[in-house]
């Protein structure tokens, strides 16, 4: 076998958990091949080819080392792909580093009187 379906290598790679989640991967934008972007799961991966993937928190940069029959063991997964670099956590959202910082002093409350 010398190439094999983008979403397929990812889910024998345990990349992901589900084939539908990789092809949901590669679908969205979220793939690299050699450093162009892809939009189908059908995209054929070879041997020394580098893949990117933009997970959740982390970026994921791998390298084709071979191909599997069948989803196996983690020992397996490991046999068909090299990890380049263990990427970049990515950057959170502006809103989310937008908010108060905890260590800015806090206004003071005016003081609540009974009216007598």
């Amino acid at each position: 076998m010398d190439r094999q379906r983008i979403d397929k290598w990812l889910w024998h790679a345990r990349v992901v958990r589900t084939r539908a989640a990789a092809a949901a991967l590669a679908a969205g934008g979220y793939v690299r091949v050699n450093g162009q972007r892809i939009d189908a799961p059908s995209r054929a991966v070879r041997p020394g080819d580098v893949v990117t993937v933009a997970l959740d928190r982390s970026v994921r940069i791998l390298e084709v080392v071979g191909f599997a029959e069948r989803r196996g063991s983690a020992a397996d997964a490991r046999a068909v792909r090299t990890t380049r670099k263990t990427g970049c956590k990515r950057r959170r959202p502006a809103y989310v580093r937008a908010a108060r910082p905890t260590w800015a002093p806090r206004t003071p409350r005016a003081e609540v009187t009974e009216a007598g």
